[in-house]
């Protein structure tokens, strides 16, 4: 948890518009979890782009205004997350979504 959190104020140190984080909560503890998902609220409250990919489902709901589903590296939605948005929605969404539809054989 420490690691992530140094390289994010690294990162944060040369003031970025848009911060990229890739499963930047995977593996650590649950209080570390919970310190780095409100660093990203708070950036994003105070106006910056933040791109927060996440393999768990409740923490991209939790802290996403919008999300893209990806399934099998292709996009299959774009959902505004909001009071109707949950995990399950998501997963209804990945299991009903036949990404080689319309492909050739």
């Amino acid at each position: 948890g420490n690691q992530q959190k140094v390289l994010i104020a690294r990162w944060l140190a040369t003031h970025p518009d848009l911060l990229i984080l890739d499963e930047p909560t995977r593996g650590i503890d649950i209080g570390a979890k919970a310190e780095i998902q409100q660093v990203v609220l708070d950036l994003a409250e105070q106006g910056m782009g933040v791109v927060f990919i996440s393999s768990e489902m409740e923490e991209v709901v939790r802290l996403s205004d919008d999300s893209e589903v990806l399934k099998d590296r292709h996009k299959i939605a774009e959902l505004v997350n909001d009071d109707t948005v949950s995990q399950e929605t998501i997963v209804q969404t990945i299991a009903n979504t036949n990404v080689n539809a319309g492909k050739e054989a």
